[in-house]
This record gives structure tokens, C-alpha cells and sequence, in this order.
């Protein structure tokens, strides 16, 4: 989209959304073409975990290989490589990049409220809309599959969530500005999936984390309350290397707003811990800060994350190149979510950069299981109106909506793009299995 967009008509900036159905036909997004692969999918992976740490490679592939739609979580880079090769509308918005069932969730908001919510953007970039609502339909179908739906269900769940989108999109165009940008999802409630997600971080306190994650102090002077080492996925740091990822909090603090560094700096930092985290993300540098406020019952979780760049960055030579990823993260969130996370930002160590946020604050996300029977298509929507809502906050709901239309083909079209593309993820799967890499001692 040309980069004054924004100064055109309403009129013109629908009429340009409706002109871009000649780059690329509604009913053209069912395609999926491997064979237009720069490389395999094995390979694209082995690259993708360049820059992690060894000894935790084996355990991403492990995890990957448990089933088709964990392949799919970990396989992000493989989906990034196979849309670049697709035609695409050229209507841009910032993208979650990991659009899935299980990365939206529930949160807590800086006033306390739960929301539900888009929550993984570890991906993010600005890039053409249609490449979420791809990733998120070919997961709504790997997802009913493992809940034990039919593909004819799942098809038709993938229809109501891009319909949902459509339709929310369609609203969003005919609002003011400022309404768009404020807009409420109040449909929440009515998907079992959501109000269980909600339920869990109702229960996922910071004192039900600090029993999870911690151990009581010894009864030695000076002992203080720390992790638990629980290898691989935790472990407890201490010494100099403590000590640098506490130095981490001083760039950390300076990029805060001011009465959030007012606030943090009513916490003292206790302990550090090393912490596996998802499954797309295994293998990058996941750090726990343990710190106390008004003592032992005030704890607070800071989580220092790794950020590569986004797997789609390659393939999008025209979008803003990404000085810090940390802050690119914390920048897409920000843009995407209607409530963020009081602490979140960005810092370094060494020359590697890192997602500053609270760790696991009232978060709940949705269980596969829970997607099982009517409860899927009921979750589809709520998918699609969220997506809408992340695109419309950060895009042009005018232009979108434009291209799309009032018609049933782009819903249709990515239907069976979505099942298509399942069915691929699959035979990515068992060449992984194939590949022995699975099987590997950590």
C-alpha cells in the first residue's frame, strides 16, 4: 500500500482495496505449492535454529515430533517460506506471524481485568493480512483434527472464522477512527474454550507461579527463596552469569515509561532462573527474574526472552527493518492488543536482544481438547474477530474489507487452502520423524 494511504478518501481507500483483487483473485488464496520451496522444510528448520543453544536443539525437534499440529507450532519458518512464494494482495497490516489456536489466550490488563486476546508475537512483522488468516485457518484444521474432527467440520470451522473476520471487518469500516481503535470483543463468553482459558489464569496468580517455579528458603542466615532445578525446562543461575542478566534490568528500566519504572523499581530483584518456554521458541535464551515488592507475598516475574528476527523477514524486503527485536515485539503487540502488559519492553545482552514481560501474569490459554464437538467453530469465530480487530487497529479496515468483499469465495478459498495446507504439514511431519533428529539424546 502506497505510504500515504492514509490521506485519501474513504471512497478511494476502499476502491483501492477492491483494484488489488486484480494482483491476486479472492477464490486464488486456496493455493498451496511446495514444490516452490526455496528449500525442504527439514532444511528450512535446521536454519532456523542457527543461533540456539545446542543442548536444547534435539529437545525443540523432539517437540515438534509429537504431533502434526507441534510440528506446526515449531514450523513457523516453514509457512513463512511457503506464502512468500504465493501471490499476495499487497495490503498490508502488522501481522501476528504466528497466527494458531493456542497463541491467543487470556491475560491479565494493566487495571487487573482478564482479557482474551491475540498473546504471541515473537513473529510479528507488517506484512499482507491474508498471510494470518492462512496460518490461522491451516491450524484450525490440524487443531480439530487432533480434538477429533472431521476435515468436512473443520472446513466449515475455518468458513466461520474468516466470516467472523469479514463481517467484523465490514463494521470496522463503517466506524470512526477512535471506535476502531477502542472497539470491545463481547462474543467471549460464548465460547467454552475461552471462558476455560479464562478460568486458568483466573487460578495462574504470581503466588501460584512463585509455588510452581520456586522452593523455600534453607534455614541459613541470608537464604532467600529461589528456583527449582528442574532440567531441561528450568534451571537455576547464579554467579556471574546471574549477575549479567541482572545487568540486563538497567537499559530495561531507561526504555520504561516513567511511572512504570516508578513502579518496578519498588521490586528488588531475588533471584534468576533459566526457563524453556513454547515450542517455537525452544532453544533461544529464556531468562526468569524472581523479585519482591512488600515482601515474600508481593512477588513479580519479569521474563527476559530471546528475540530473533521474524521468520518472515526475509520475504518482505519493504517493511521496516528491525533495529531491535525486542522492541519490534513489543512495538507489534502493542499495535495489535487493545490491553498490553504494564511491563513490557526491550534489552540486551551482549549482542543479543531480548522481550521484556511479566511471566505468566494471569495467563490461561486454550487446551486442544477443549475444541472438541460444537466448541471448535465457536472458537474459530472468536479467532477471526480478534484477528480483525489486530488488523483493523494497525491496518485499514476501509481497504480490507474492500478487497474482501461481501461475498462467501476469500472464506472458501482459505477453507481449503487451510486443510491443503494441514494435509502438507503432515508429510513435513513424518520427514521429520524420518529424519532421526527426533529420536537424538538432549
Amino acid at each position: 500500500m502506497f505510504r500515504n494511504m492514509h490521506w485519501a478518501t474513504p471512497e478511494e481507500r476502499r476502491a483501492f482495496g477492491q483494484a488489488r483483487r486484480k494482483q491476486v483473485g479472492r477464490h486464488q488464496h486456496d493455493t498451496v505449492d511446495p514444490k516452490a520451496r526455496p528449500a525442504s522444510a527439514l532444511e528450512i528448520v535446521n536454519r532456523s535454529m542457527r543461533s540456539r543453544v545446542p543442548a536444547l536443539k534435539d529437545l525443540k525437534y523432539k517437540l515438534m515430533a509429537e504431533s502434526p499440529f507441534g510440528y506446526f507450532r515449531g514450523a513457523a519458518p516453514v509457512m513463512a517460506a511457503d506464502l512468500s512464494q504465493l501471490p499476495n494482495t499487497g495490503i498490508g497490516s502488522q501481522l501476528c506471524g504466528d497466527a494458531h489456536v493456542r497463541n491467543l489466550g487470556a491475560y491479565a490488563a494493566p487495571d487487573g481485568r482478564l482479557v482474551f486476546d491475540i498473546n504471541d508475537f515473537d513473529e510479528t512483522i507488517r506484512g499482507p493480512f491474508e498471510w494470518d488468516l492462512k496460518r490461522m485457518s491451516a491450524s484450525l484444521v490440524l487443531a480439530g483434527r487432533a480434538a477429533g474432527h472431521k476435515d468436512g467440520s473443520s472446513r466449515r470451522a475455518v468458513e466461520a472464522c474468516i466470516g467472523r473476520y469479514a463481517e467484523q471487518m465490514r463494521a470496522f469500516s463503517r466506524m470512526s477512527n477512535l471506535e476502531v481503535n477502542r472497539f470491545q470483543v463481547h462474543r467471549l463468553g460464548l465460547a467454552k474454550p475461552v471462558q476455560a482459558a479464562l478460568s486458568k489464569a483466573e487460578r495462574a496468580t504470581p503466588q501460584h507461579i512463585l509455588q510452581q517455579l520456586t522452593l523455600p528458603a534453607s534455614p541459613r542466615p541470608g537464604a532467600h527463596r529461589h528456583f527449582k532445578d528442574a532440567k531441561p525446562m528450568l534451571a537455576r543461575i547464579t554467579g556471574a552469569r546471574a549477575a549479567l542478566v541482572l545487568g540486563a534490568l538497567d537499559p530495561y528500566r531507561e526504555m520504561l515509561e516513567q511511572q512504570r519504572r516508578h513502579l518496578l523499581d519498588f521490586y528488588r530483584p531475588v533471584d534468576v532462573g533459566f526457563k524453556v518456554v513454547g515450542t517455537g521458541s525452544v532453544g533461544l535464551r529464556d531468562y526468569c527474574i524472581y523479585m519482591e515488592g512488600n515482601g515474600p507475598a508481593d512477588p513479580l516475574f519479569l521474563q527476559i526472552k530471546e528475540e530473533i528476527a521474524s521468520a518472515y523477514a526475509p520475504y518482505l524486503p519493504d517493511a521496516r527493518p528491525a533495529t531491535h527485536n525486542g522492541q519490534r515485539v513489543a512495538e507489534g503487540q502493542r499495535a495489535m492488543q487493545i490491553q498490553t502488559d504494564p511491563f513490557l519492553g526491550w534489552t540486551h545482552l551482549g549482542n543479543r536482544q531480548f522481550l521484556v514481560r511479566q511471566l505468566n501474569d494471569h495467563k490461561g490459554s486454550v487446551d486442544i481438547h477443549d475444541l472438541a464437538g460444537a466448541n471448535l467453530r465457536a472458537y474459530a469465530e472468536v479467532c477471526g474477530e480478534l484477528l480483525a480487530r489486530g488488523h483493523a487497529r494497525s491496518g485499514d479496515p476501509l481497504v480490507i474489507s474492500g478487497y474482501i468483499g461481501s461475498g462467501a469465495s476469500f472464506a472458501e478459498a482459505l477453507a481449503k487452502f487451510g486443510v491443503d495446507y494441514a494435509d502438507q504439514t503432515e508429510k513435513d511431519w513424518e520427514q521429520l520423524k524420518k529424519s532421526g533428529k527426533a529420536e537424538k539424546k538432549s
